[in-house]
């Protein structure tokens, strides 16, 4: 894995830790009201994004089989759960009853995924990824620019022996990359330089000493970790997944009485407090921090999704990472492992890779951080202040109140190597994009070189590698 070398920048980790998610305790009191299959007149609820998320969970247990996927309609805020036709009634009425907004499809889970599976066994190629979407019912198929000739012959095959009723393909103008740098910066010094990538989010690991998640190719490429780019490590890897089942990182930090925030360093002195861990929902609002780009905002746009990144040690070869999320988030080179989450301050995923820029958007892909908890025996962290100096009093930030499309000026300097006391609580929404916080550089710690601007600034969250 190659990777280039970056001027001296002081940077500080802006993390994010979770305690347990307590958002709905939820919303099935009637699901057994009727169960003689008559039609229900019950109005779909409207719902946050997590709790339709929850309620997604429950109906999938409910109607077995029958069940197709689901997504949120952030218009109406409603869940849309798909079912399959047939003698289903009974189940739909009772869906309807727990307040989602029920509709009839053709393809089933079953189908979906025999249909991926057919894509990995025939056309696992180098800068291609497909994904389940609800919305259409259907496997989304995305080539990269570099699918051509032979390769797009195979691949477009492949997906007209499956019908067009099934999966579609489309092209994009970018590169499937990882983007190993960036984040509110961690740096490990290798032999061919200086590995900059961004901590996701504080855990605890399963011997109950502090730890962090990252993306799985950071840990892959370095083992020991730095908050600064030549200073002393301060965490080790302790387990990395790359590529295959997930692109993720355990680290733990060396100093067993390390404390780190549960929150996200968004800029201006603001911070998104963590409260939960959360699945994906397609359809719903996230937010990314990165080091090169700042804060952005996006949609899921599919779960479940394969991406077949071309191999950077291996020429002919292909690195394959399944189960991962597809957001339209834009993302550039720095920004792996960071933090994506929703404004109201769940954790849902660590930037694996993606396509595109910050300028003509592009396709980008997380690694879920409910599935990188269960596989490494790691809990969300308990919201202790951050290791080294923190942000003394920092409160919540609302992503949504700064993300648009520009970057650098969220990043953040202040969560374990210095920290603005007293800071302010953030709307990621109001800082997300160009002017994320509409200071100048410099504002966020009190140094220019600290704030995140500069595409080699190590100072914030998120992105793909």
């Amino acid at each position: 894995m190659s990777h280039k070398r970056i001027p001296k920048r002081k940077a500080a980790i802006a993390v994010g830790s979770v305690v347990a998610l307590g958002a709905a305790a939820i919303l099935l009191p009637n699901a057994n009201a009727s169960q003689d299959g008559s039609s229900t007149d019950a109005a779909p609820k409207t719902l946050k994004a997590n709790d339709a998320s929850d309620l997604a969970a429950q109906l999938q247990d409910l109607l077995g089989q029958a069940f197709a996927g689901s997504y949120y309609d952030s218009g109406t805020q409603q869940l849309v759960v798909n079912v399959i036709s047939g003698d289903n009634n009974n189940v739909v009425v009772q869906a309807e009853k727990a307040g989602a907004k029920v509709r009839e499809v053709k393809n089933s889970l079953a189908t979906l995924q025999a249909g991926a599976k057919t894509l990995a066994a025939d056309a696992t190629i180098p800068g291609t990824a497909w994904a389940l979407d609800p919305k259409t019912n259907k496997i989304q198929v995305t080539a990269d620019s570099t699918v051509t000739g032979s390769n797009w012959d195979r691949l477009t095959s492949t997906v007209k022996s499956l019908g067009s009723d099934v999966a579609a393909v489309k092209k994009s103008s970018g590169t499937f990359k990882t983007l190993v740098s960036g984040g509110d910066a961690i740096f490990s010094q290798v032999q061919d330089g200086t590995v900059r990538c961004s901590l996701g989010f504080n855990v605890t690991a399963s011997d109950g000493t502090p730890a962090f998640l990252t993306a799985g190719h950071c840990g892959v490429a370095a083992k020991d970790w730095s908050d600064s780019e030549n200073g002393e490590p301060i965490a080790t890897v302790d387990q990395a997944t790359f590529p295959g089942d997930g692109d993720f990182s355990l680290v733990k930090y060396n100093d067993p009485a390390t404390q780190a925030p549960s929150e996200v360093n968004v800029g201006g002195g603001q911070t998104v407090q963590i409260t939960g861990a959360a699945d994906a929902t397609v359809g719903e609002q996230v937010f990314r921090m990165g080091s090169t780009t700042g804060l952005h905002d996006g949609t899921v746009t599919g779960l479940d999704a394969t991406v077949n990144f071309q191999s950077e040690t291996d020429p002919n070869g292909v690195d394959t990472v399944t189960g991962l999320i597809q957001t339209d988030v834009c993302a550039e080179a720095g920004d792996s492992g960071g933090s994506l989450f929703t404004q109201d301050g769940s954790a849902v995923g660590m930037t694996s890779g993606g396509s595109g820029d910050c300028t003509s958007g592009g396709e980008t892909f997380f690694q879920p951080v409910t599935t990188a908890l269960t596989a490494t025996g790691a809990t969300l962290g308990d919201g202790a202040a951050g290791a080294g100096a923190g942000d003394d009093g920092a409160g919540t930030a609302d992503p949504s109140a700064s993300a648009t499309d520009g970057a650098g000026d969220q990043a953040g300097g202040d969560a374990v190597g210095g920290g603005d006391e007293g800071a302010a609580t953030a709307d990621p929404s109001a800082t997300a994009g160009d002017d994320q916080s509409g200071t100048g550089v410099g504002d966020q710690s009190g140094a220019g070189d600290e704030s995140g601007t500069g595409a080699d600034d190590g100072s914030s969250l998120t992105q793909t590698h």
